[in-house]
């Protein structure tokens, strides 16, 4: 396919490895004769290493076909994380390299997970964009101190730390988006 015709998530390769595509910017110079360029925000599949290249529009790319099934988190087996497709149940595991800093939104039972496949491998995960998680460790709100939101630290069930407001409690259960990793009101 030609450069013009990628679009956001599309999968290709360059230079002999696999990427996604995030962001596209695309730059049309002054002028006649100019050639259209475009600038890919790439991240490899797997492995997740950031890539920014730039290509012009009649550049050709490989495309490669990419399953997403969807699922939901059953267990961890060691290091390794497996999820089971929601339509037939076939368990797919990925290492914790390749699930990285997304496995602080990890629950048991976890759904609304999309697991990302080439050649029948499972490559790379895709959470949903909002996570309930329960805060097990937060400093008491402080009186008088309700006209201002000062933001405070809170620990979650798993491991994670992000920033709350005063007034979320332990035992709370708060909503996080998993693209930011900020706090996203409360879940209940």
């Amino acid at each position: 396919m030609k450069a013009y015709d990628v679009k956001k998530g599309n999968v290709v390769e360059h230079n002999g490895t696999v990427y996604q595509v995030r962001d596209i910017e695309r730059s049309s110079p002054q002028g006649r004769g100019g050639n259209v360029r475009f600038r890919f925000i790439m991240y490899s599949v797997p492995g997740g290493n950031k890539a920014d290249v730039g290509f012009d529009a009649e550049d050709n790319l490989t495309e490669v076909e990419l399953l997403r099934r969807q699922a939901t988190f059953s267990y961890k087996d060691g290091e390794a994380f497996v999820f089971l497709d929601d339509e037939d149940y076939t368990p797919y595991t990925l290492d914790a390299d390749v699930v990285g800093d997304d496995a602080g939104y990890i629950t048991d039972g976890l759904q609304g997970c999309y697991v990302q496949i080439i050649d029948e491998q499972p490559v790379a995960l895709q959470l949903p964009q909002h996570v309930t998680l329960e805060v097990v460790d937060t400093p008491p709100e402080l009186k008088g101190g309700t006209a201002t939101k000062r933001p405070k630290p809170a620990t979650l069930n798993t491991g994670i730390e992000i920033m709350v407001p005063e007034y979320i409690v332990n035992g709370e259960r708060v909503l996080v988006n998993t693209a930011t990793g900020e706090f996203g009101g409360r879940a209940d």
